[in-house]
Parts: C-alpha cells; sequence; structure tokens
C-alpha cells in the first residue's frame, strides 16, 4: 500500500456512488472515463488485497457492457445494439461496439451536421473503444480471466471491421473514422483522430501477444494478425507531434504498451512481428520533440479555471509510463533500439512535470473551480490513476509476466501455460 491509497479509495468511492455503480440510482456510465476506472479498481486490488475492488471491477464491467452496449432508455430502439437476442448478447455484449455514452441522441442520417452539438451526442468513439480494450485486457492479464480477454477480442475486431475503411491516399491505404453511428453503419465524423491507428496497434498488439501468453494455441479464437498488420501499415510514415497534453500523455502510454509487446517472448517466437520496428523510437522521439514545444509556452501555468484537470492527467499518466520505459531501457535486450534510448533521455528532462500536475490537482482549493467540478467524474477519476498508474500500465515490462498480485485466488479462467 503507497501513502496515496487512502485517497485514491475515497476517490473512487465517491465515484462509485456518484455514477450508479455503488448506490441505488439510475448508472450514469461514460466510456472514456470507465476505462480508467476500471484500471484504478485494479490498483487498488493489488495495493491493498481487498477482494471488494476486485468485485467492483466486475461490477463496472458487467454494468457498462449492460449499459452502453444496449440502446440508451431515450432512443427509440431497445436492447443490445448488436440486434441480438438477450441470451446471445448477454455472451457477446462487445461484439457490436459500446455506446460513448453521451446525454443526446446520435444524430440522424438526415440531419445536418453541428460541430458543437455533435460533442453532445451519442455514438462510438474509435479511441474510447481503444481504452476500453486496454481496461479488459489489463482486467485480462491481471486477474487471468480469458472472459474478459474474449471480450477484448471480439470488441478490437469489429470496431476494426467497421472503422477501417480504404483511403488510398493514407498510408497503408486504409484510414479510421473518428466517429461512427451507434449501429456502426456509418460514419457521424469521417476525419482520423491524429493518434488512433497508433492507439489502435498497441491495444490490438498487446492483445494478441497476451492472449498467445495465457491460452494454448487456438483457445481464444484466432488472433488479430490482420488487424495488428493493417493498423501497422496506417502508422507507417506518420507524425506522432502533437501539442495537446493528453495526446502526448497518450503517445508516450501507447509507446510503454508496444514495449511491453516486444518485451514479450510469445511476439518474438512468433512468425508474425508484431510491433513494426522502429515504431517505439519513433513514437517517443515524437513525443520528446512535443514536450520541447510545449515546454516553450510555459506548461501548465495558471489558476485552474484556465486548465482542464483531466487532459492534463493524461500527460501526467503518460509521464508515469516513460518512467517505466526508462527503467525497462537500462535492463532491456529486445523492443528498445538506439533511437528510443535517445528520445528517453530528452523525456527525463520532464518527468518532473508529473508531480507538479498531481501536486496542482490534489489541492482542494483547485477542485473547486468550474474546470473540474465541470468534469468531476473524468478529472477525479483521471486523478486516481495518475496516483495509483499501475492498473492503467502493469509493472513488467513484460507482458503477462507472472508478477501479478491478483492472479492467485481470482474467480475466473487461469492462464494456461
Amino acid at each position: 500500500m503507497t501513502r496515496q491509497t487512502p485517497r485514491v479509495e475515497r476517490i473512487m468511492e465517491s465515484f462509485g456512488e456518484r455514477t450508479g455503480l455503488t448506490a441505488d440510482r439510475p448508472p450514469r456510465r461514460y466510456l472514456w472515463t470507465d476505462a480508467f476506472a476500471a484500471s484504478n479498481y485494479l490498483a487498488l486490488h493489488r495495493q491493498t488485497g481487498d477482494a471488494r475492488w476486485r468485485d467492483r471491477l466486475r461490477a463496472l464491467i458487467h454494468q457498462v457492457h449492460h449499459v452502453l452496449g444496449r440502446h440508451a432508455e431515450n432512443s427509440d430502439r431497445t436492447g443490445w445494439i448488436s440486434g441480438l437476442p438477450d441470451e446471445d448478447g448477454e455472451r457477446h455484449p462487445t461484439i457490436a461496439g459500446l455506446r460513448i455514452g453521451k446525454p443526446l441522441p446520435e444524430r440522424g442520417p438526415h440531419e445536418p451536421f453541428d460541430d458543437e452539438l455533435e460533442w453532445e451526442r451519442d455514438g462510438q468513439y474509435y479511441h474510447y473503444l481503444t481504452r476500453w480494450m486496454h481496461a479488459l485486457v489489463r482486467s485480462a492479464e491481471e486477474l487471468g480471466d480469458l472472459e474478459l480477454l474474449r471480450y477484448a477480442a471480439e470488441l478490437a475486431r469489429s470496431a476494426h471491421a467497421a472503422f477501417a475503411h480504404p483511403a488510398p491516399e493514407a498510408p497503408g491505404g486504409k484510414a479510421l473514422y473518428w466517429k461512427m453511428s451507434i449501429d456502426l453503419s456509418r460514419p457521424l465524423v469521417p476525419s482520423m483522430g491524429h493518434h488512433d491507428p497508433l492507439d489502435g496497434l498497441a491495444v490490438a498488439a498487446e492483445l494478441d501477444t497476451l492472449a498467445r501468453s495465457m491460452a494454448a494455441p487456438g483457445s481464444a479464437g484466432r488472433g488479430l494478425s490482420p488487424e495488428v498488420n493493417d493498423l501497422s501499415e496506417m502508422c507507417r510514415g506518420r507524425s506522432w507531434v502533437t501539442s495537446d497534453a493528453l495526446g502526448i500523455g497518450g503517445l508516450l502510454a501507447a509507446a510503454w504498451q508496444l514495449a511491453r509487446v516486444g518485451a514479450s517472448e510469445s511476439t518474438q517466437d512468433s512468425a508474425v512481428r508484431t510491433v513494426p520496428p522502429g515504431l517505439v523510437g519513433r513514437a517517443l522521439s515524437d513525443a520528446a520533440r512535443s514536450l520541447e514545444l510545449t515546454a516553450t509556452g510555459r506548461f501548465p501555468e495558471g489558476p485552474a479555471h484556465r486548465r482542464l484537470a483531466f487532459r492534463e492527467l493524461g500527460l501526467s499518466l503518460g509521464l508515469a509510463a516513460a518512467e517505466r520505459l526508462r527503467e525497462h531501457a537500462a535492463v532491456a535486450r529486445s523492443g528498445i533500439d538506439d533511437d528510443a534510448r535517445a528520445a528517453l533521455d530528452r523525456i527525463a528532462a520532464h518527468i518532473p512535470l508529473k508531480d507538479r500536475i498531481l501536486g496542482f490537482w490534489v489541492d482542494p482549493a483547485n477542485q473547486e473551480s468550474p474546470t473540474w467540478t465541470e468534469h468531476e467524474d473524468i478529472s477525479s477519476v483521471m486523478l486516481a490513476t495518475g496516483l495509483a498508474p499501475h492498473g492503467y500500465l502493469g509493472s513488467a515490462a513484460t507482458l503477462g509476466a507472472a508478477d501479478s498480485a491478483l492472479s492467485s485466488g481470482h474467480e475466473g479462467v487461469a492462464p494456461q501455460s
């Protein structure tokens, strides 16, 4: 247990009550926030050994699938968004994706596009789906639960099949839609998110690698090689440089995910090379450049009401990933090339920013700002993730390494040798 554990417990207790997970009130589920919340319950279970946090995690996963995997109460449609009968939908809750959880119904096929209103409308975001996939993968890894891995794999395949589309002008001849309709039949925002191919590759690669390490060949269904190969091609030659704090954090976290995959024995022994050579180094080099460009703007400074906590806290989490990457690079025999090591040296100068961000947003006075209170769920949950990053990041450099404190005594499918 760390000194921050009681604070994280309080945050997550309040979140559970506020959003109807542990209190008798209508559930308020939102996919991005819930993905980080799931990681926090993992971290608390590891740190305390208290089974209630594992049970809270399972309850959250169940509620997310039964709320966001089904049509909203304000919709004229009912049942699972997949259209499956109830019994089949229960077995495959992610097979047609998951709703965002926005308050307004999605834009109809003949409704005009409104840029501001679209932010409040429901649908499916690719980058939210990848966060939930990652939460399921980390949960499967720590709990040794093949069913959670299957949920992640079905979500990965359905998301790729719907969001990936021909784009002859793009690297690899394909691109990804940013937002699609709830039934995945039409794009709502056809442009592609800057880091979406990298995020998709990172989670597909870790999912595919973990399936190899946890299960006997074929026991978890076909692998994700087609999806990994498509996303690898989409990543080829791209620049990931960004001035967005949350984007920089996501870039660093993706590099950590890919480094864990690259260090895995199942990846090294596989006939399919999961992580393209040089990609970790390129991602880290672009992250270093992004941090250097941002630092020239004296970020982050200013009063709380001019700052968005969850975006800064995403950067803090990415810097925690960079710390782990530096430790891994000191002993790694694969997956970290000279470019990656050089980039990590440049990133090292910015790592103290992590604690500055956490220290600012832990202050109760700064949590009274409208920029915090208007986004309380996502801000508080991501603060908890920054204070207890193990749940999101994992501790071992090698994906699926047997260092989990959660793998004994769980109620799930044990990993197979």
